[in-house]
């Protein structure tokens, strides 16, 4: 596993943009798919984006394609997600996950073994 530190987040309107940044401490993230996921208030965590080792491959739920982009730098062992023209069924704890073993993603909860602490967006209309 590794320790994985989320930064980013807040309060934006409709439209608007925030970036989310998930950083690996004391490890790599060399040879392991990325994936980001979010938690609403009364609902199953879920699927938003996943990115392949070393960064070629990438997939997106239907609801944020051509919206949100999800990058890699694996230089700073660092994974984004770039979330442009918000919608207020946006607003949930975002979390970044590492699947250890696999440069393939997944878009199963279950297929990732480390999670970052979370990061609340909330999109006002």
């Amino acid at each position: 596993q590794v320790q994985l530190v989320q930064s980013g987040g807040g309060l934006v309107q409709a439209g608007g943009s925030l970036r989310l940044s998930c950083a690996a401490s004391g490890r790599t993230l060399s040879w392991k798919a990325m994936g980001w996921f979010r938690q609403a208030p009364g609902k199953e965590r879920e699927f938003v984006a996943f990115i392949g080792w070393p960064g070629s491959t990438t997939y997106y739920t239907d609801s944020v394609t051509g919206r949100f982009t999800i990058s890699r730098d694996n230089v700073k062992n660092t994974v984004y997600l770039q979330m442009n023209s918000l919608k207020p069924d946006d607003t949930a704890v975002y979390y970044c996950a590492a699947r250890s073993g696999y440069v393939s993603g997944s878009t199963a909860v279950a297929d990732y073994d480390s999670w970052g602490q979370g990061t609340q967006v909330t999109v006002s209309s």
